[in-house]
């Protein structure tokens, strides 16, 4: 995903202004996550819009909003969805979570947050500004969610591996219960690497975890990845 866009099936992403550009963990968590019947959806930290846009394309009734605090990417991300099927449906907000607000409550909230520590910062400013959680920590996030969710709401969330127990945790503490789970890992007997999570107030605490395993040894994806992406790669 080096190039300037990325053409999925009903659209196209241009990502050359973009500090985080089209990559799998958007794909991932925008196949995964449940909107189907949903009305209102927003996406915390949209970047090129991609998980806006498959939010749209998945959930044909659905108003969606995506929140984006850098400028040039929020630019960026209203000329992808200005020349896609969905742009009557889809809002793109240049602003900063914590400062935005809604007319009205969402029933699914998406985020691909940041999550580099001080660390491991990359170098670049903007890449930096879009990847550092100490610009989005994860309890500025859950103050937000519990601001800008409806009560009957989901949340879903793709996040590093090591981040999910204290993330879990944190979200329990504040009214928000784990409903489901998909650990990913790159390659059969590889230690996950990503997983994604839903939230919400109501039900029920998930049972087991499911997994998701993104390649074949010889580097093609599964058969499991491509059904869950089928409606978006080419």
């Amino acid at each position: 995903m080096g190039s300037s866009s990325f053409r999925f099936k009903q659209f196209e992403v241009w990502h050359d202004r973009c500090a985080q550009r089209v990559g799998t963990d958007g794909v991932l968590l925008g196949s995964w996550a449940k909107v189907e019947g949903r009305c209102h959806i927003l996406d915390i930290g949209t970047g090129t819009g991609l998980i806006a846009l498959m939010a749209a394309q998945r959930e044909l009734k659905a108003h969606v909003v995506g929140v984006e605090i850098d400028p040039e990417a929020a630019l960026q991300a209203r000329e992808n969805v200005s020349r896609s099927p969905f742009a009557e449906r889809v809002e793109i907000v240049q602003s900063d979570v914590r400062e935005y607000s809604a007319p009205q409550a969402f029933d699914c909230i998406l985020c691909n947050p940041p999550f580099f520590t001080e660390d491991t910062l990359p170098p670049d400013a903007q890449r930096a500004m879009a990847r550092n959680v100490a610009l989005l920590g994860f309890e500025e996030l859950i103050v937000s969610l519990d601001r800008l969710l409806y009560y009957r709401g989901t949340f879903n969330v793709i996040l590093p591996a090591t981040e999910v127990d204290a993330f879990v945790s944190l979200c329990f503490n504040n009214g928000l219960k784990n409903t489901r789970r998909c650990w990913v890992r790159t390659v059969v007997g590889k230690q996950p690497k990503r997983c994604l999570l839903e939230f919400s107030r109501e039900g029920t605490i998930f049972s087991e975890s499911e997994e998701l395993v993104l390649q074949e040894r010889d580097g093609t994806r599964t058969s499991a990845y491509q059904e869950l992406a089928r409606d978006f790669y080419l």
